[in-house]
């Protein structure tokens, strides 16, 4: 295998405010020794996901929060280099919550994300994004809480994201009038001329509810949220009797040390007799047979474009992080930190 040593990025505080590369430790330590029924696993790709912000604190959620000296948790795509469990051999590629170092001894089952091979056809990337819990997230948000109808109107926030540019390319397939909001001229225009979004609006340089009331005179239908904060309470103000409002994330909060008042125009869900509903991906698990074939499906088709933004180096894990917050990230972020080992299986 060429080394015994396994490095670590850790939490090391939970976060005040806007997270902070020194609220993670680096350390070194020993690579755990195999037990019957176990495998290794070099990590390759790590993902990168908005709420990992919220898996930091130390407060009650769907899952428990990482705690203070445990490595940090994501997501992964790795390489078996070493097995004693038969279902899984040297050489196979898999995707697990393996976390933020080099190593993993696992059997497969438990944590974030139990292991899942590979099929060699499937470039390595693709199930931390587009085939992973971002156009899963998409898929079921879109389609179980939007259900979006052919002809309606639907406007995505943070369009330009891995989950964004999903759901509102899913919205096109099944008919619907797309509009996203994104920010910066780069982002738009990948909107707009890969993913076909009908119309984009640039929040950083255009008034976000004045152009929503002009690109949506008939009103929203579906509003698919991952900012929350004036982005929301812009949309509110823009609803279509009986509009959907799907809560996918609230990237514009995760950061505030005190959490600022909830949206003014609240009162709209009331006069247009419309329904605001959150969801959590892990409720889908045992639907995720289903949606991923069809994902990949629309993939080779060309009906779903996606991007991954691909950072290199263990030692950036930090760094590469923020850049969720810094609205840096273009499609899926990642990080790479190794080449297979092995041949793939």
């Amino acid at each position: 295998m060429g080394t015994t040593m396994n490095r670590q990025w850790l939490l090391a505080t939970r976060p005040k405010g806007m997270v902070k590369e020194s609220d993670f430790r680096y350390q070194e330590s020993p690579i755990p020794e195999l037990s019957d029924g176990q495998f290794l696993v070099r990590v390759l790709y790590v993902a990168f996901e908005p709420a990992m912000r919220g898996w930091m604190e130390d407060r009650a959620s769907y899952i428990p929060p990482i705690q203070l000296g445990e490595v940090m948790r994501a997501v992964c795509v790795g390489q078996v280099v070493e097995s004693k469990h038969p279902s899984f051999q040297p050489g196979d590629c898999v995707t697990g919550g393996y976390g933020w170092q080099d190593y993993v001894v696992t059997n497969g089952r438990g944590g974030l994300m139990p292991t899942t091979p590979i099929p060699r056809d499937v470039p390595l990337t693709m199930p931390l994004s587009v085939l992973g819990i971002t156009g899963l997230t998409a898929y079921f948000g879109m389609l179980d809480v939007g259900k979006p109808q052919a002809g309606e109107t639907v406007v995505v926030s943070g369009a330009a994201g891995a989950t964004g540019s999903v759901a509102g390319q899913i919205a096109k397939i099944k008919g619907c009038r797309v509009i996203g909001i994104a920010g910066g001229a780069q982002k738009c225009q990948w909107l707009t001329k890969e993913a076909h979004f009908d119309a984009v609006i640039d929040y950083k340089s255009e008034p976000v509810e004045k152009r929503l009331k002009e690109l949506c005179p008939n009103g929203i239908n579906i509003f698919f949220d991952n900012v929350g904060g004036d982005i929301l309470d812009a949309a509110l103000a823009n609803l279509a009797p009986k509009a959907r409002i799907v809560l996918c994330g609230g990237i514009s909060r995760y950061n505030e040390e005190e959490l600022p008042p909830g949206p003014k125009n609240y009162f709209a869900l009331i006069l247009q007799r419309a329904r605001m509903e959150g969801f959590i991906l892990i409720d889908y698990a045992s639907r995720f047979g289903e949606a991923i074939p069809e994902l990949a499906g629309w993939v080779a088709s060309g009906q779903i474009k996606y991007q991954e933004d691909i950072q290199e180096g263990f030692e950036n894990a930090p760094k590469v992080f923020l850049r969720l917050f810094e609205g840096k990230n273009i499609g899926k972020q990642l990080l790479k930190i190794a080449d297979p080992p092995l041949a793939r299986k």
